[in-house]
């Protein structure tokens, strides 16, 4: 099947994408009201907290896997790829590492037959290229790209799922956006993304 012309699944970070202002305000706590932490495969809503601020990447895995019609819960595949060395948990200060690019890449070649290759020192202007040849590229930005009107104090740091690039524009999914709006097929000009793209990623495929 040809999967470039189907629509890619939208999925939060969070179980309830509309949680993104009450995190960026209060933090982690909040995430102890969501209602449906449940639905993440963690075992405690203490579990689900302290994951849920790290696992954009993971986000982005389940959207891919969505899109070949898969459903994983989220903590299941953080899980996995722990076990691969993409995430590394301190359990002194309760601390979590990542998303670690070549374990994670080990992870879902090995676990989902994926196709991932590391790319560094990527311009924005050289994602049409990466888009042409992969299906999807995960890609380092500032978590504000939220806020594209914004200057962005750094780039990187958060991870957002890229489906479509072109020479004037880029289309992705964003795993902590605050609105629909700045969620799902959020579209960029180039020069904008480039403003908060940090120049690395991962492209996957099928």
């Amino acid at each position: 099947m040809d999967y470039r012309n189907l629509d890619v699944p939208y999925f939060s970070q969070w179980e309830t994408p509309e949680m993104t202002l009450a995190v960026v305000s209060e933090g982690t706590s909040a995430l102890l009201r969501d209602p449906l932490w449940q639905n993440s495969g963690a075992k405690t809503v203490e579990e689900y907290a302290r994951w849920a601020v790290n696992i954009c990447g993971m986000a982005c895995l389940k959207m891919i896997l969505a899109a070949r019609s898969e459903t994983h819960p989220i903590l299941s595949l953080a899980r996995g790829c722990t076990d691969y060395g993409g995430y590394v948990v301190n359990e002194i200060d309760a601390s979590i590492k990542g998303l670690i690019y070549a374990p994670f890449v080990d992870f879902v070649r090995e676990q989902f037959n994926l196709s991932a290759v590391i790319k560094t020192e990527i311009p924005a202007t050289g994602l049409p290229a990466i888009l042409a040849e992969h299906r999807f590229f995960i890609a380092s930005v500032n978590s504000a790209i939220r806020w594209p009107e914004r200057e962005p104090v750094s780039k990187g740091g958060h991870l957002v799922l890229v489906t479509a690039a072109s020479q004037e524009s880029i289309r992705f999914h964003n795993p902590s956006g605050h609105d629909r709006a700045s969620q799902a097929d959020v579209v960029l000009s180039l020069a904008t993304f480039d403003r908060f793209y940090a120049n690395r990623g991962i492209a996957v495929g099928f």
